[in-house]
């Protein structure tokens, strides 16, 4: 982890935890990275590390991903399609405003259900679970390894809870 995943952002020197949860909101995979870097480069090494979840001896795959405005770039969901992962991720605004300026040319917008984008909170509160261990939210590890360990340890507690 070359340069200790510390960046700068608005609050100063930070670390931005990249998380994959499952539906019950448990943790499955985890990326660290400096805090100004984006989310969307993120998000296939992500699904790279949990390509296959072995759940009481039966292989389950990713069917769907649900994710914020930060993930909604084209790419993304071109590699969403190529990897055969539905993807209910809502368009930001300057999107939508660029495509219906372009009129017709600009083409249809991406299927995007509200229903189905309902249980994305669950990732929200696995970052709140994890933030409950103070060593975690106040990163006391100088180390990116010893920080990642930490937040391993911690998604493994999650787990046997």
């Amino acid at each position: 982890m070359d340069g200790e995943c510390l960046g700068r952002s608005r609050g100063g020197l930070t670390t931005k935890l990249h998380l994959a949860v499952d539906a019950a909101g448990l943790p499955l995979a985890v990326i660290l990275t400096p805090g100004q870097a984006g989310g969307n480069p993120q998000l296939l090494p992500l699904l790279d590390e949990i390509r296959e979840i072995d759940v009481d001896g039966q292989r389950v795959r990713v069917g769907r991903v649900l994710a914020d405005k930060a993930y909604t770039h084209p790419s993304t969901r071109k590699a969403l399609r190529e990897r055969g992962i539905k993807a209910t991720i809502p368009e930001r605004a300057d999107q939508i405003a660029r495509r219906t300026a372009k009129g017709s040319a600009g083409g249809r917008p991406p299927a995007f259900d509200p229903d189905l984008y309902k249980p994305r909170n669950v990732v929200e509160r696995c970052f709140n679970r994890l933030k409950q261990f103070r060593g975690l939210a106040t990163r006391y590890a100088k180390r990116a390894a010893y920080h990642r360990a930490e937040i391993i340890l911690a998604c493994i507690i999650l787990h046997l809870r």
